[in-house]
């Protein structure tokens, strides 16, 4: 180890980032879509000897060559990535790894959140970092007879978001509504919860919830190290579903409400698996069938390409009011710019 050290991997280094992709390749990862920083160990010719990286506050893609296996060069590498990550303000880190890794990363400091056999397993810097969060919800639990969860990205906030509030909202006494906090959408966190409770306000039954970094989009969710996308999206499924029911229990949350997915094969797989699985814990699920604007079916990516085309006259179709006068304001003109310029806008 002593004539190797850990270095970034700048995004102007095209062969470093070739090794680092054929190092991962050779130990059966994928590169995850959504990296902000990578580093490698190289050998004196360049070639990848190990290698991680981070998104937001988790670390991902971590992988050693085989033949350097044993060496302490996987310590290296995370005890790089954590410093790097306290560099820029993030202290309370994650990490997802295969079954058979998670013992490793107990010994450098993470701790078992949840472990889904034969999938995955989701740590965390913070003994009690889950617990704490439970803790929190337990002080804004309401005892009531009916008692429902939505759990939405609003991305942004939509007449379908609100048709599917409106219903759950009516049907039940109280309504803990989650807002996916990420930050890794095209409109930022701040600005899609201040719409869905200024979308709201008509409404005096709902509750509403932060998820923190337990519950993220599936846009985001790592995928590195698992075989297909049917496999990361039930990775998925079962991960937020298992975490979702110790947070009913704490709330005496009793149905779930979804809206219907007839575009997303992703997301219908997600919603399938919510249905089959949320029963098992006494948990009832209801999938709402999606409204639509004329002949269009609403959803939050027909919104962003409604924005990205200047289309207002559409957008004013598709959403509250509160969402239409938030994007004519001046305070949106930064959010209106990145949607228009994204390359991507289906998937965030």
């Amino acid at each position: 180890m002593s004539n190797y050290f850990v270095s970034e991997v700048h995004s102007y280094d095209l062969r470093a980032h070739d090794q680092v992709n054929q190092l991962l390749l050779n130990e059966g990862i994928r590169r995850d879509a959504n990296l902000d920083y990578t580093c490698g160990i190289f050998d004196e010719l360049g070639n990848a000897l190990a290698t991680g990286s981070c998104f937001g506050n988790t670390l991902r893609c971590l992988a050693v060559s085989s033949d350097h296996q044993g060496e302490g060069l996987m310590n290296e590498i995370v005890t790089h990535l954590i410093g790097h990550q306290f560099s820029r303000g993030n202290t309370h880190l994650f990490l997802y790894t295969k079954c058979d890794s998670a013992k490793f990363f107990e010994d450098l400091g993470f701790y078992k959140i949840i472990e889904i056999p034969g999938h995955l397993v989701f740590m965390e810097n913070n003994r009690t970092g889950f617990s704490d969060y439970l803790e929190t919800l337990a002080k804004e639990k309401v005892n009531a007879h009916k008692i429902a969860a939505i759990v939405m990205n609003a991305n942004p906030f939509s007449l379908g978001h609100l048709h599917l509030i409106e219903k759950a909202a009516a049907e039940n006494d109280i309504l803990h509504l989650f807002i996916v906090s990420e930050d890794s959408s095209l409109i930022p966190f701040s600005v899609r919860k201040q719409l869905v409770i200024s979308g709201t306000t008509h409404l005096s039954n709902i509750c509403y919830h932060e998820t923190g970094s337990y519950m993220i989009s599936s846009a985001t969710f790592p995928s590195y190290f698992q075989k297909d996308h049917d496999d990361i999206a039930k990775g998925h499924a079962l991960l937020d579903l298992t975490l979702f029911v110790q947070i009913a229990n704490v709330l005496g949350i009793q149905k779930r409400y979804v809206g219907h997915e007839p575009n997303s094969h992703v997301t219908n797989l997600y919603n399938e698996t919510m249905k089959r699985k949320l029963p098992e814990s006494g948990i009832c699920c209801t999938e709402i069938p999606r409204i639509t604007a004329g002949s269009e079916i609403i959803s939050a990516s027909t919104i962003r390409f409604a924005i990205k085309d200047g289309d207002f006259d559409r957008l004013r179709s598709l959403v509250p009011k509160s969402t239409y006068e938030y994007f004519l304001s001046p305070e949106a003109i930064p959010v209106i710019e990145r949607i228009r310029h994204a390359e991507n806008i289906i998937h965030h």
